[in-house]
């Protein structure tokens, strides 16, 4: 099941009192939410995800767990109604998170026929 456009919806008003930058953008049928243009947050099957690295794990103990989508490696489940959590989280995330690589396009070789 992908995360539905009102989810999405619902979650960045939630998330709109944080003073960072947030957007998100649609992949495969979920989502991707950044921060200052760092990728700080997966949204699935109307799920918020968030990687666990090292830096929030004193703020994430009580949170549960699961994999975003199949293949994918174990994520904090996040409560984005408690907001306050999410204010304290998301600056720490977009501070620890790198920009994304940008993305080298192929060259196109000479074909020979």
């Amino acid at each position: 099941m992908a995360t539905s456009a009102d989810y999405i919806d619902y979650v960045m008003d939630l998330l709109f009192e944080i003073r960072v930058e947030l957007r998100f953008r649609k992949m495969f049928g979920e989502y991707c939410i950044y921060a200052n243009d760092k990728p700080v947050m997966l949204v699935c099957d109307n799920t918020v995800f968030i990687k666990m690295l090292p830096c929030i794990e004193p703020l994430m103990q009580e949170a549960s767990t699961g994999m975003p989508y199949q293949g994918a490696k174990t994520h904090y489940i996040a409560d984005v109604e408690d907001r306050e959590l999410m204010k304290k989280i998301i600056p720490i995330l977009e501070q620890n998170t790198p920009l994304p690589k940008p993305k080298t396009r192929k060259k196109k070789e000479d074909r020979i026929d």
